[in-house]
């Protein structure tokens, strides 16, 4: 593996990007139309979920580092489109795209992004839904999820709400954001192993099906780093933060696969080795080591993962190997592997940001 290899990986990404991004997800229109909160023009939320925004927040960060006016273009026009044609009401998932379009609005100085942006994040810092001791309900288009805390709030609604308190200079806002985490940590992360539960309902006061789901895991793994790298956290909260996610580095690497992979659920080699997950614990790891908040050795760790993500990347640049849309196992672990593999912009995306950190680094 060399630096010309990540490269033309990287490449082959940008030119699938919009072919994924803009891809009708049929299974996604199927739940609306049967289960859509809002009852409104469900052909407004199929492009703008948080599939799409995780996807797009990975090119933002693969602009900010190589200034390919091609993924400017590409971010410029999705949201100048779906701007244009109507958002959607707004949830943890629809709060997705923010995210990069708070980066954007921030080098742009668009207003029009600016105004989105402002919208949005006031929504989410005073009329979100909570559940238990204030922590963000896992709202979705689809459910109310009355209650719970789930493990992908934080990188689709959270990180947003911090960078807007960057950007605009609102504490209030990189408060809520830090208190997020630290809830979510309390009722999430795992005391004996470190890892991340999906999900927790403050009704019954449970952790549905035990299940330590990659992806979910990988959320936090990413998540942590990136606030702390994006707003001044105290020390006490940083402290609080570094600690959970090293605790959970710690058993991730005694659980990745002979591979360099990890399993969909983590503790179950029975359960399929799955990319997007392990993208996502290659591209946290290498970030917090990179930021000196774990320990060098993990970069190993690391490394062993990026062989197999680039061989996930196919020759029409489309990532391989990714479990579609996943939500709330209820009831029994099995759920999580019956999920299918699918191309998705996330996928996409989580390889980018691997690769990205990757280049010069491992």
């Amino acid at each position: 593996m060399n630096n010309a290899e990540i490269e033309q990986k990287l490449e082959l990404c940008i030119e699938s990007f919009k072919k994924v991004l803009y891809e009708v997800d049929e299974g996604f229109l199927e739940n609306m139309a049967k289960s859509n909160l809002d009852q409104g023009n469900v052909a407004r939320y199929l492009l703008w979920e948080w599939t799409q925004g995780v996807g797009l927040y990975g090119l933002w960060k693969l602009f900010e580092k190589h200034h390919d006016q091609r993924c400017l273009n590409t971010l410029t026009e999705y949201y100048d489109n779906c701007i244009r044609d109507g958002l959607p009401g707004k949830n943890v998932n629809t709060m997705a795209p923010i995210l990069a379009l708070s980066y954007l609005y921030e080098y742009t100085g668009n207003e029009t992004y600016g105004d989105v942006c402002k919208e949005w994040v006031e929504w989410a810092y005073q009329e979100m839904p909570r559940a238990g001791e204030g922590g963000i309900q896992h709202l979705t288009s689809d459910r109310r999820n009355d209650g719970e805390l789930w493990d992908d709030t934080l990188f689709m609604t959270v990180l947003a709400m911090a960078n807007m308190g960057r950007i605009l200079h609102k504490q209030e806002y990189i408060d809520e954001a830090v208190y997020q985490f630290l809830v979510h940590t309390k009722y999430l992360a795992d005391k004996k192993t470190g890892l991340w539960y999906h999900g927790f309902c403050f009704e019954g006061c449970h952790n549905f099906a035990g299940a330590f789901w990659g992806r979910g895991n990988s959320w936090v793994t990413i998540a942590i780093p990136l606030l702390l790298e994006m707003v001044p956290v105290n020390q006490p909260d940083r402290r609080f933060l570094t600690y959970a996610l090293n605790r959970q580095i710690e058993t991730l690497a005694h659980l990745q696969d002979e591979s360099g992979m990890w399993h969909t659920l983590l503790d179950d080699d029975t359960s399929y080795l799955e990319a997007s997950a392990t993208s996502g614990f290659g591209y946290g790891i290498l970030k917090a080591v990179n930021l000196g908040i774990t320990d060098e050795r993990y970069r190993d760790n690391a490394r062993r993962a990026l062989r197999p993500v680039l061989d996930c990347i196919d020759e029409t640049g489309v990532v391989r190997q990714v479990s579609y849309g996943t939500p709330m196992g209820r009831d029994s672990k099995d759920f999580y592997k019956k999920i299918p593999l699918h191309s998705m912009p996330y996928g996409q995306a989580m390889a980018m940001l691997f690769l990205i950190e990757a280049e010069d680094t491992l």
